[in-house]
C-alpha cells in the first residue's frame, strides 16, 4: 500500500468519525437489553398486521379475526397473509419485499436472535402461508392483492369490521407482472434457507414454488403497474420497472439452491437486468443496492470472478454514505438521519442500516475492506454509522423520542393505524362503520391499542417529528419499515452484548 493510499484511507477514518460525532447528540444510551427488546418487540408488531384467522398464540390479544373470506368471491382461498401499513388492504408487492427482508434477516443474524428467532420465523411463515396460496390458488396466475385500494382508503375501520369490497387482483400471462412475482419468487426462496434445517419438506415446497413462480416471471415479461394500473398506483406503483425484481429473484434462488441455470442466468442477463448500474437507495420498489451486497458474498467468500463487479458497485454504494468519499451523495439530518424522503422516510433508513450491516459482515468474515477511491472503508467504520441510524430510531436523537412504539419513555402515541386506533373488537364488539371511524381518526386522544413494534415513518429533514395521526408521511407504520431492522437490532444485540 502506498503512503499516499495509507493517509487517504486514515483520512477518510478521522472523517467518518468525525462525522458521527458532529451530529447532535443525546445522553441517551442503548445497552444490549435495549437491542434485545428492540428485536423482541420488531418482530412482535407482524402480529398486528395480521389478517386470516389469528393463532391461540397470539401475542397482540387487541385484534381478531379478519379478512376470512378473502378470494371467496373468486372461489379461491385468500385468507392470510398481512395488512401492509395502517389500512386494511393486502399488496402482494411490498408483503413479498417485508418477507423477503425478514428472512435474510434470519439467515444472516439467526445467531443474535436467541429466544426471538421463533418468534421470527413464525413471522416469516405467516406470510410465506399466504404467499403459497396466492401462487397456488390458479394455474398460470399469481393474486397479488386484495382490496380496492380507493375505496379503502376512504373508510376508517377496524380491519374485524372491513365491509369494502375485497377484490382480488392477479397477474397472468395476459396481463404480466414480473415485477411483483420475482419479487414473491425472492420471497419464498428466501425464506426456504431459513426453514431448511428445521422443516425440510416446507421447505422445498417454497423452493420449488419460487422456481416456478420465477419462470412465470421470467417467461411473461412485464410490468404490474402497467396490467393493473390504478389498482396498485400511485400506492404501490413500480417505479423502477421490473428488471430489478427479475435479478434479485435470481440471486436468491441462486442462493437458497446452488443451481447452475441461475447462476448461468445471472452471467447472461446481468448486465441487461441491471448489474452494471449503481443505484443508492434499497426498498420495497428498487432492488439494485440489495442485489449488489447479496451477490458480493459469492466473489469476496470464493472469489468466483464473475461476481467481483457486484463487490464494486457494493463499495460504490457504500461510499455514497460516507462523507469524504468520492462517491458521497446521501443527506443526514442535523441530528444524523439518513434522510431520503418526506414521506415514511425510516423505512430507507432500517433498510440501508441493514445492508451496512450485512456487507459488514461480509467484509470482517473475509478480511477485506471497501474501497471508496483511493481510500478504504472498513466493516468497523459501516457498523458504526448504521448503528447510529439505529440508535437514532430508538430514542437517541434531538426529539427525544423513539420512533418504535411502545419502547422507550416517549414514543408516537397518535399513529396513523386503523386498527391501533379504533376501539378493540374485544372491548367494542359493535359494529363500527366506514364513515362512523372517522371520528377516531380526527380524534385527540392516544390510540387505545399499543401497536408495539411499530416503527413509524419519521422525522423530517430538520429532526422534527408531529405527533399527529392525519400525519400518515411521518406516523404511518409499515411491514417493510420494520422487516430490514430485526436484523439490524439483532445484530446490534449481539455485537454490544459481547463488548
Amino acid at each position: 500500500m502506498s503512503l499516499t493510499t495509507t493517509f487517504s484511507s486514515a483520512f477518510l477514518i478521522v472523517l467518518v468519525s468525525l462525522m458521527l460525532c458532529s451530529f447532535i447528540r443525546t445522553s441517551t444510551a442503548i445497552s444490549s437489553q435495549d437491542y434485545a427488546n428492540a428485536l423482541e418487540k420488531s418482530i412482535l408488531f407482524f402480529e398486528g398486521q395480521r389478517s386470516g384467522k389469528l393463532p391461540s398464540n397470539q401475542r397482540l390479544t387487541w385484534r381478531g379475526d379478519s379478512g376470512l373470506s378473502d378470494g371467496s368471491s373468486y372461489h379461491v382461498n385468500l385468507a392470510g397473509g398481512y395488512y401492509d401499513a395502517g389500512d386494511n388492504m393486502k399488496f402482494g408487492f411490498p408483503m413479498a419485499f417485508s418477507i423477503t427482508l425478514l428472512s435474510w434477516s434470519v439467515v444472516e443474524f439467526s445467531s443474535s436472535m436467541g429466544n426471538q428467532l421463533d418468534n421470527a420465523k413464525g413471522a416469516i411463515r405467516w406470510g410465506t402461508d399466504y404467499l403459497l396460496k396466492a401462487t397456488t390458488a390458479t394455474p398460470g396466475t399469481l393474486y397479488v392483492q386484495v382490496g380496492d385500494p380507493n375505496l379503502d382508503h376512504k373508510c376508517w375501520e377496524r380491519p374485524e369490521d372491513m365491509d369494502t369490497p375485497r377484490n382480488a387482483y392477479k397477474v397472468s400471462a395476459q396481463n404480466p407482472g414480473s415485477d411483483v412475482a420475482a419479487e414473491t419468487a425472492a420471497a419464498l426462496a428466501a425464506a426456504s434457507i431459513v426453514f431448511k434445517d428445521t422443516d425440510p419438506s416446507y421447505s422445498t415446497e417454497l423452493l420449488q414454488t419460487a422456481m416456478r413462480v420465477f419462470d412465470f416471471a421470467d417467461t411473461y415479461k412485464g410490468s404490474y403497474s402497467d396490467s393493473l394500473n390504478s389498482v396498485v398506483c400511485p400506492f404501490y406503483c413500480s417505479y423502477s420497472g421490473y428488471h430489478d425484481e427479475l435479478l434479485w429473484g435470481a440471486s436468491w434462488i441462486h442462493r437458497a439452491s446452488g443451481n447452475a441455470s441461475y447462476l448461468l442466468y445471472i452471467q447472461t442477463n446481468g448486465q441487461t437486468l441491471g448489474a452494471d448500474e449503481d443505484d443508492y437507495s434499497f426498498s420495497w420498489d428498487d432492488k439494485r443496492a440489495g442485489t449488489k451486497i447479496l451477490l458480493s458474498k459469492d466473489f469476496l467468500e470464493k472469489r468466483s470472478e464473475e461476481f467481483q463487479l457486484y463487490k464494486a458497485h457494493s463499495d460504490n454504494y457504500i461510499c455514497s454514505l460516507i462523507p469524504g468519499t468520492h462517491n458521497f451523495q446521501a443527506q443526514y439530518t442535523p441530528g444524523g438521519l439518513l434522510y431520503k424522503e418526506s414521506e415514511s422516510n425510516l423505512q430507507y433508513v432500517t433498510s440501508t442500516a441493514f445492508l451496512l450491516l450485512t456487507y459488514a459482515k461480509y467484509l470482517r468474515s473475509n478480511g477485506e475492506v471497501a474501497s471508496c477511491g483511493s481510500s478504504t472503508v472498513t466493516a468497523e467504520n459501516l457498523i458504526s454509522l448504521a448503528k447510529r441510524q439505529v440508535d437514532y430510531i430508538l430514542g437517541d436523537n434531538p426529539a427525544k423520542i423513539s420512533y418504535m412504539v411502545g419502547f422507550g419513555d416517549r414514543y408516537p402515541l397518535h399513529v396513523h393505524h386503523r386498527g391501533s386506533s379504533l376501539p378493540s373488537v374485544h372491548t367494542h364488539p359493535d359494529h363500527i362503520g366506514c364513515n362512523n371511524g372517522f371520528e377516531y381518526l380526527y380524534s385527540r386522544s392516544p390510540n387505545p391499542n399499543i401497536l408495539v413494534g411499530a416503527i413509524v415513518g419519521g422525522p423530517d429533514s430538520r429532526d422534527q417529528y408531529t405527533d399527529d395521526r392525519n400525519n400518515y408521511q411521518q406516523s404511518e407504520p409499515a411491514t417493510y419499515i420494520n422487516a430490514p431492522f430485526v436484523g439490524a437490532a439483532a445484530f446490534c444485540f449481539s455485537e454490544t452484548a459481547r463488548k
